[in-house]
């Protein structure tokens, strides 16, 4: 690998690293000062980011065309200010009886084109910054809904409490969102428990490098630890 001419890594990224994160430890282990990712993955989430180096960090842009899979794990019963489960519960609701049944009937509601409102808790910019850090300084602005097309749900699995799905859909989707606007459509809050992005249109998770085995192959072929 030509790190400095540039290649695209599969990285599945780690549980409670930002996507900044692995950037970091790629331009380390490679010696590649030129590093950036097509796609941020939250720090609670795991599975495929794409790593450009070099030269390839000219195709960002193509890569963020791509459209994304993930498989979510959403709780029932309650709301957090992020979305997700690593925020603080801000709503509560008593699950729904046959709520399994409902869903096979909502889910249908969000396949195509759906206008998005984006959480609050994310790293899009208003007047060039982020709005994570206006929301960690108390500060919440309005926010407009965006277009977002979902290719497809599936139902993974209901438990008590708890729903998986598979997801694929556009650049732009959040999945916490659509976890939001399930629950509203359920009538009882709901908020994402768990994130894996398990494909970026070709990039496979089954294909990615784990962050173990890349620093091998960089100790074993580059020379580096």
């Amino acid at each position: 690998m030509d790190f400095h001419r540039g290649v695209i890594l599969n990285i599945d990224k780690p549980s409670g690293w930002t996507s900044f994160n692995v950037v970091q430890k790629v331009r380390s282990l490679t010696g590649v000062r030129k590093v950036g990712h097509s796609g941020t993955l939250d720090p609670m989430a795991v599975g495929v980011l794409l790593i450009c180096t070099g030269k390839a960090t000219k195709r960002v842009p193509e890569l963020l065309e791509l459209d994304k899979e993930y498989e979510a794990e959403i709780q029932i019963g309650l709301e957090t200010d992020t979305l997700d489960i690593t925020g603080s519960v801000i709503r509560t609701g008593e699950i729904p009886t046959g709520f399994a049944q409902k869903l096979t009937e909502i889910l249908s509601n969000f396949i195509g084109e759906i206008p998005q409102i984006p959480p609050m808790v994310s790293a899009l910019k208003r007047n060039g910054k982020p709005l994570y850090k206006l929301a960690r300084q108390g500060i919440q602005v309005s926010l407009k809904s965006r277009i977002v097309h979902i290719h497809n749900i599936q139902l993974l699995g209901v438990s008590d409490s708890r729903f998986r799905l598979r997801v694929t859909c556009s650049k732009g989707t959040y999945i916490r969102a659509l976890a939001r606007d399930i629950g509203n459509q359920l009538r009882s809050p709901c908020t994402l428990s768990s994130l894996i992005r398990t494909r970026i249109g070709p990039y496979s998770r089954k294909e990615a490098w784990s962050i173990i085995s890349f620093q091998e192959f960089i100790r074993q072929y580059l020379g580096k630890s």
